[in-house]
């Protein structure tokens, strides 16, 4: 099913879609977070990305509660936009020698996701209280807060990287 598949027929619908698209994500960041922990050099940045691979695996279970509530089969659909994102990550991180460099793009990597991640949740949790699902909106805004904290916390690392480097 494309993302304006003839199946997709009402916004009920089209809420499942991405949803099912959002799990995708979800089990994909889940594969991908252990290579970033692998590749940071930097502490901080590493149990930060320790930490999100566990908020993670609770996204997952809320995004599962959000397919039972709504009584629908909880099931992933391809999502191409996170594949690329993960894919560009892993090839930007891929041959980096200088290790703040390295962290420098992990950062960045795994902002690009964050940011993906911020706009499913926001579109779903508005479109769950049109369908007047506000028991799922509030399910899926304690996803939405994690990913928002984890952004605000790679932000400040990326400027106290940044700082650091204009004061040398």
């Amino acid at each position: 099913m494309g993302f304006f598949s003839k199946d997709i027929k009402s916004l009920d619908d089209l809420f499942v879609h991405t949803l099912r698209d959002i799990y995708y994500a979800e089990k994909q960041i889940e594969k991908a977070l252990p290579k970033m922990i692998d590749k940071a050099t930097n502490p901080a940045l590493k149990a930060g990305f320790e930490k999100h691979l566990q908020e993670t695996k609770g996204h997952i279970e809320r995004v599962e509660q959000v397919f039972e509530m709504h009584d629908v089969k909880a099931k992933a659909v391809n999502c191409p936009a996170i594949d690329g994102i993960l894919e560009e990550a892993d090839e930007v991180t891929g041959d980096v020698d200088d290790k703040q460099v390295l962290d420098a793009a992990l950062i960045a990597s795994a902002q690009a996701v964050e940011h993906y991640e911020i706009t499913r949740y926001g579109t779903l949790i508005a479109w769950a209280k049109e369908l007047g699902r506000s028991d799922c909106a509030a399910v899926l805004e304690q996803n939405l807060q994690e990913e928002k904290a984890t952004d605000k916390k790679l932000t400040e690392m990326a400027e106290s990287r940044i700082n650091l480097q204009a004061a040398e």
